[in-house]
């Protein structure tokens, strides 16, 4: 899942993608790096701007329309916490609504289940929408990821959104401190085993800065590693910034697993 922005503040393009025809290009370029999924975004998730609903809107509507146009196959994601923005998108379009607010908004899984598209179901903690965590604390986090993202994910079934269409994501440093994210990397195989398609975004994350005591431009390798383990442990959807080196470490991880054939076997046979 490649993430393209169309903010002008993000916390790691800066508004690269901001200019409709550089997220266009920034579509081409992903799809053709291997990315299976786009997911269009016309908020920063962090504080900021003011977004209304009518300018977020604005952002992502169109962008999906032209995508869909350009791009028949792709799976089209918009990353949206809104009911009347979901309804806009899947109205010309898109595929799955990626709710990164833990169903801040409680009609978005009726629009899921009207369109019949996807959700990813987060976690959150109950933090308010585009706020920072602070101080934090779980009895165990992972316990509250598991229990938080089954009720939404149970919900967004009972509203009529077919089972094999619910992701959940744990969604690292959201409602989270460093520590926190860590241990859901560790334990990520206990959200596996519960049978639902999980869904990481670790992407430059400050959770890897912290932990490598990195800016955001620096963070791809220590990004990469818990890429490794979260693909070990049975993650399926990748939300990133870097699609081919992701790719690449994904590959490398199921052939190493032996579910993906090596590209060639030639050393020691010639």
């Amino acid at each position: 899942m490649a993430i393209v922005n169309r903010t002008t503040d993000s916390f790691y393009d800066q508004g690269a993608t901001w200019a409709e025809d550089a997220a266009l290009r920034r579509v081409d370029e992903v799809v053709a790096a291997g990315a299976e999924i786009v997911d269009i975004g016309g908020i920063k998730a962090a504080p900021g701007e003011e977004v209304g609903e009518a300018e977020e809107r604005s952002r992502v509507v169109d962008l999906v329309a032209a995508v869909r146009e350009r791009h028949p196959d792709v799976i089209i994601s918009v990353d949206t916490w809104r009911a009347s923005v979901g309804a806009a998108v899947c109205a010309v379009g898109a595929d799955l609504l990626n709710d990164a607010w833990g169903g801040a908004d409680p009609e978005l899984v009726d629009v899921a289940a009207e369109f019949d598209v996807g959700i990813v179901c987060t976690h959150t903690g109950g933090v308010p929408v585009r706020t920072r965590p602070h101080r934090m604390e779980y009895d165990d986090v992972v316990a509250s990821v598991i229990d938080d993202t089954t009720a939404y994910a149970e919900r967004a079934e009972r509203a009529g959104v077919a089972r094999d269409r619910i992701v959940v994501d744990p969604a690292h440093d959201f409602g989270k401190q460093t520590w926190h994210s860590l241990e859901v990397t560790r334990r990520l195989d206990e959200l596996v085993a519960l049978g639902r398609p999980v869904l990481v975004s670790l992407s430059n994350k400050d959770f890897v800065g912290e932990s490598l005591d990195l800016p955001v431009d620096q963070r791809l390798t220590g990004t990469l590693a818990a890429t490794a383990i979260s693909s070990w442990h049975g993650a399926m959807i990748y939300r990133v910034h870097e699609v081919t080196e992701t790719r690449h470490v994904l590959d490398m991880v199921s052939t190493i697993q032996g579910h993906r054939l090596p590209a060639r076997t030639l050393r020691g046979l010639v």
